[in-house]
């Protein structure tokens, strides 16, 4: 489509995508928005990086043509909006994009540009690895057990934004109509005349085309294991509903490649005691089956029964390579990536279980300073990669951030294009760069002999080490 205000690369071609594969140039027009406040200082930093890691990796055969499109504080200012139609569109039309980080508006209208973006694209999956890379400050003992990525549902929960302030006539109303209709349920309210309310919608489809994605790219990158992250024992309609809605998508849809935690305990027993009968067996996985109702028993009997006819497939110790699927409580969750983080590898959860766990484990390895993140719709094959910090204006414009975050959000999208050679060399010198204590404040503060460098110099080093 034709740009009012965007000026697109003439020697670039788009990317497209086919039988839900991305065909990729080797002259892609790549669309980016610098971001607010130090974003400007970062995506300086940052597109050096990227450029030098592509020259270095293809010999000049590669080259990504950069199209900057606008969003936030120099949208508004430029042509006062925060999101521009034809920033939307862009994204939409050249499939593939990155972003810095950028302000949310004050007094109304959007609550944030970032959901906006995710919401207008339907970016179903917040994509956020989290690694260690060697050298970085930590407050944990052991950060390089730290390696996990998350897949957050991106579109549902309570970031929907389905809210009711307290004092509003639409909360009145809202509360009227609650009351006549679920009378029990609005007793459950400790304070109704005072309480603000909010609405968790989780549906089947959200879950089912999170969870799919979960499953194949764990597949596709020899992963070990997924963790269902939810508080299902509190929500049971909604967290409940898709922890079991994940396990029936993992069942139907990959029953060959996957096995259930209980699967394994139950093949597992069947083969140190091959003449073990279905009840011993529920016995052994449930210690409380003789206290249960005969409804609850038989339920647990039928489960054993499916499971054991996995055994062509899957018995015999076979279920052993197979992608494990289980779930934990999301506060047990917190609690045990710090201290029993090797049990965790790629984790699917719900928005805001996601928002606390990828904030949570970045602190681990770092900080957010470094830490990546995407915002993808795997069917048509839309990404948004970005800066998962925030805006810090106070250092606006003083060359000193730590421009990781974004640097790595890129080594991401070149992995996704299939440019993995790039995106390798950009690991090498990140590593490189850190292992050397050449770092920005944040961590040269934290790290006995480093060297202080700022934000361009330290994609300098970056570059230096990739060599």
């Amino acid at each position: 489509m034709a740009y009012q205000h965007i000026k697109v690369p003439a020697g670039g071609a788009k990317i497209t995508i086919r039988d839900g594969r991305l065909q990729v140039p080797d002259n892609p027009i790549l669309p980016f928005v610098e971001g607010d406040g130090t974003g400007r200082d970062i995506w300086r930093a940052s597109v050096r990086v990227f450029d030098a890691a592509i020259r270095k990796a293809y010999g000049g055969k590669r080259k990504v043509h950069w199209m900057e499109v606008f969003a936030g504080e120099k949208s508004f200012k430029m042509f006062k909006t925060w999101l521009p139609d034809e920033t939307v569109e862009a994204f939409k039309e050249f499939l593939v994009g990155i972003k810095g980080p950028l302000t949310t508006p004050i007094g109304g209208g959007i609550r944030s540009l970032n959901v906006a973006l995710r919401k207008l694209l339907d970016l179903y999956v917040c994509l956020r690895p989290v690694r260690y890379y060697n050298g970085v400050p930590s407050p944990v003992k052991h950060p390089e057990y730290v390696d996990m990525v998350i897949f957050r549902e991106n579109t549902e929960d309570i970031y929907t934004g389905i809210e009711f302030a307290n004092g509003t006539e639409e909360n009145a109303k809202f509360k009227k109509l609650f009351e006549e209709a679920f009378p029990r349920e609005y007793t459950k309210m400790r304070f109704p005349d005072t309480a603000g309310i909010g609405i968790k919608p989780v549906s089947v489809e959200g879950t089912e085309r999170l969870v799919r994605a979960a499953i194949t790219w764990a597949l596709e990158n020899q992963r070990k294991s997924i963790n269902l992250v939810h508080k299902g024992n509190i929500m049971k309609f909604t967290e409940g509903a898709f922890k079991d809605w994940g396990y029936a998508l993992a069942k139907r849809e990959f029953r060959g490649q996957v096995v259930t935690e209980r699967e394994t305990w139950i093949l597992g027993n069947k083969e140190s005691k091959p003449a073990l009968t279905v009840e011993e067996n529920a016995r052994m996985i449930d210690p409380g089956f003789d206290m249960m109702s005969p409804d609850q028993q038989d339920d647990i009997q039928r489960e054993i029964e499916e499971a054991l006819k996995l055994w062509d497939t899957h018995g015999g110790g076979k279920w052993k390579s197979k992608l494990l699927i289980k779930d934990s409580i999301a506060d047990v969750t917190l609690q045990f990536v710090l201290i029993r983080p090797r049990d965790y590898d790629v984790i699917a959860t719900l928005n805001l279980n996601g928002d606390y766990l990828s904030d949570a484990l970045a602190a681990q390895v770092g900080g957010i300073g470094i830490a990546p993140g995407a915002n993808i719709n795997y069917v048509t094959g839309h990404a948004i990669f970005e800066a998962t910090h925030g805006t810090a204006p106070k250092y606006a414009d003083l060359d000193k951030v730590n421009p990781g975050s974004v640097i790595l959000s890129g080594e991401m999208m070149l992995r996704y294009l299939g440019w993995h050679e790039a995106a390798d060399l950009i690991v090498k010198g990140m590593e490189g760069a850190i292992a050397a204590r050449t770092v920005t404040y944040d961590f040269a503060r934290l790290m006995e002999g480093a060297t202080e460098v700022k934000c361009s110099e330290f994609g300098d080093a970056i570059i230096k080490w990739m060599m």
